[in-house]
């Protein structure tokens, strides 16, 4: 029996007031108390009800984040407040300076200097943006623009689940009439790093940095391009209110954080200047930890009576400032652009260069993309450069600095030949990559056999990438097969590299007996690795570690796979065509089907044992945050080994947290996770861990 208007109603209500806790729960707290399937049964229901009775819709339901038709042009909004810019500190002297500056201004007004207190946050790297509440209501949203009049994006950021649409309320409280929240809006660094992987491989622009993605993907007319890309949005301010009685900065703070709005939770409160400088130097310890690019740590005056008597100098605030890291990108000249040869035979151009200090790490080699990308942002050999490293984003060069140019730079051309084997270099239609395609060339097989062995694939301890280089050169190997006929005889003595000594003479290193045995224990060990595991490790192109578990899943036995046509692989959900021809190309080589005999042969899994089917995702419904930097495994590598393994991965720890992965160097996400008794893993327990399946 159909339901009645006003039981539609209701129910629509109860739905829209549920999903919004899940949304907050999730995107603000990082701590789901539902899946993804059951947020999306929840969601479909009220989606449904909306179809059926039109009337039911409101701006603010949740099913109307992407509803907008792209706009023509955005008009032009005039901020309650001006979003006013700060002045800058880039060391101890210039923070104390400000300091005493301002303690001046205090003391000529009668105040006692020694008793102010300071807030320093996070200064994100993003796109500053105004929402203006009205009545609990989100009505609007701009950029930051002039400072006093923005563009009116308030579609697209509608689309970033971590914006309440309607202000989270206590029961019988009554929202405020106005209220200007700002906030920087952001692309988390493994995102930005995909975001343009993507962006290559159709031949679109690279995007600079995050902060310019981010600004991209809010400052275009089609709602729906912001909502593809996983932005989120940091709070930081109350900028103007009515009906919303606030003493303090840090008061605002508190208030944001419990009407829905994401804070950060490292902001901290100060009773005096002493560890203000301090605070300074850790933010920018924890910076390359962090999921998301920050240039500075801001200090804050927090009591607003004392803003007020310290005003405005010019367009900065007299009672903040923000202390500059030092910058992100750096100038020096291009020697040469070199050529990877990957292991699907992708030519890869990469910068060599002047050694340069970006971002404190001294850098002479970074990533150029592709030749199209080069040719785009008219790079030449011989130009000075200007290089990009945000976080623990691959360095890249942004551009040229042309003015500098003297006339002998060198428009680049990728290579005829493989640099190689010298086959002839092709390019597929429809991609922008160049490849070689010769399947023998001897750099496709050295790099198909460090991901073999790579952590998240067999990880095999003892085998790195200069060891592999090194068996390849001898001719110990030239498959990825050959490792397991590998013989303690061949190994041990193994001289690996050499070095000159003080006296001026060569002394070989070599491969000892004890690092041999770790090896071929190692080997016989990864022949216990799951099927989708050695899957993965084939470096079939597309492949990686979540579709390989995909595949598994549908086709139990590598021959299933081996002998499925296109049509059928392209049917698993998730894979898509370019996958399924990937997959049918790799199996229609005759090398790669005797490189798949002589694995099987050497005991290797390539099939689903029922220990595997009962269990293939051992770490789902779990929760994860990493910190600190792991030994061998990138941030965006560990996230997708435990994506694959059925977890998930959240910026903050909390209550929801179950695991948290701690690295070298790690922040106070470290402490927090002990504070709460949550478990701590090494990076090795880790991978146990998704491997327990």
């Amino acid at each position: 029996m159909a339901e009645t208007r006003q039981q539609a109603a209701k129910r629509a209500e109860q739905l829209r007031a549920e999903l919004e806790r899940h949304n907050y729960l999730y995107y603000v707290l990082d701590q789901p108390e539902i899946s993804d399937a059951e947020y999306d049964r929840l969601f479909n229901e009220l989606k449904q009800l909306e179809e059926r009775y039109p009337g039911l819709v409101v701006p603010d339901s949740p099913t109307q984040r992407v509803g907008a038709e792209p706009l023509e042009s955005f008009r032009q909004i005039e901020h309650p407040r001006p979003m006013f810019s700060l002045a800058n500190a880039r060391n101890r002297q210039e923070l104390e300076e400000w300091r005493r500056r301002l303690s001046k201004i205090l003391k000529d007004a009668g105040e006692d200097p020694d008793a102010v207190t300071y807030v320093t946050e996070p200064k994100i790297d993003g796109l500053a943006v105004s929402l203006v509440y009205r009545d609990g209501h989100l009505a609007s949203g701009a950029t930051r623009g002039n400072g006093e009049v923005g563009e009116d994006v308030t579609n697209n950021l509608r689309t970033i689940g971590a914006i309440p649409l309607v202000m989270r309320l206590e029961p019988g409280e009554k929202p405020p009439s106005l209220v200007e929240v700002r906030g920087e809006v952001y692309l988390p660094l493994a995102a930005f790093e995909r975001l343009n992987e993507e962006r290559a491989a159709v031949g679109e622009p690279a995007f600079a940095n995050p902060r310019n993605a981010a600004a991209g993907s809010i400052r275009q007319l089609d709602p729906q391009v912001a909502a593809a890309r996983p932005l989120n949005i940091w709070c930081y301010q109350v900028g103007y209110s009515e009906g919303l009685k606030l003493d303090s900065h840090w008061q605002a703070l508190e208030w944001l954080r419990g009407h829905g709005f994401r804070v950060n939770p490292e902001m901290r409160r100060h009773e005096d200047f002493t560890t203000v400088y301090d605070e300074c130097l850790a933010w920018e310890e924890r910076r390359p930890q962090l999921d998301y690019d920050i240039d500075g740590a801001v200090v804050k005056v927090d009591d607003y009576r004392l803003q007020d008597i310290l005003g405005i100098a010019g367009r900065d605030p007299r009672w903040a400032i923000a202390y500059k890291f030092p910058p992100s990108t750096a100038e020096t000249k291009l020697l040469e652009i070199g050529i990877n040869v990957g292991r699907t035979g992708a030519l890869n151009p990469f910068a060599v260069m002047e050694p340069v200090e970006v971002g404190g790490v001294t850098v002479s080699h970074a990533t150029l993309h592709n030749e199209d990308d080069i040719h785009r942002k008219d790079i030449r050999v011989g130009d000075t450069v200007i290089v990009q490293r945000a976080g623990d984003v691959i360095p890249q060069v942004v551009g040229a600095v042309t003015r500098k140019r003297t006339g002998g730079e060198k428009v680049f051309h990728m290579p005829e030949h493989c640099p190689s084997c010298g086959a002839a270099t092709v390019r597929p239609e429809g991609e922008v990559v160049v490849r070689c395609p010769n399947r023998s060339c001897p750099s496709q097989i050295v790099e198909s056999i460090k991901h073999f062995v790579s952590k998240g694939a067999m990880d095999i301890d003892g085998v790195g990438e200069k060891l592999v280089e090194r068996l390849f050169e001898l001719g110990l190997i030239s498959n990825m097969a050959d490792l397991y006929d590998l013989r303690r005889e061949d190994l041990v003595g193994l001289e690996l590299s050499s070095s000159i000594n003080e006296k001026g003479k060569r002394v070989p290193h070599r491969l000892q007996e004890k690092s041999v045995n770790n090896m071929l224990s190692s080997l016989e060990e990864s022949k216990q690795r799951p099927y989708h595991r050695v899957l993965f490790a084939l470096g079939i192109r597309h492949v990686g570690s979540i579709n390989a578990q995909l595949l598994a899943a549908r086709f139990p036995d590598i021959d299933l796979l081996a002998d499925a046509g296109r049509e059928q692989v392209a049917e698993v959900d998730g894979i898509g065509p370019k996958i399924a021809e990937a997959v049918e190309e790799f199996f229609a080589e005759p090398r790669n089907r005797e490189t798949v005999s002589r694995l099987r042969r050497a005991g290797l899994n390539f099939a689903v044992t029922d220990a595997e089917a009962g269990a293939a995702r051992p770490l789902e419904g779990t929760r994860f945050v990493l910190t600190g930097t792991l030994p061998t495994l990138s941030r965006s590598r560990a996230k997708e080994l435990i994506e694959a393994a059925g977890g998930k991965v959240s910026s903050s720890v909390g209550k929801g947290t179950d695991y948290v992965v701690v690295g070298e160097n790690p922040g106070s996400k470290a402490e927090k996770a002990r504070e709460l008794g949550k478990t701590i893993l090494s990076e090795d327990d880790l991978v146990r861990l998704t491997e327990a399946g």
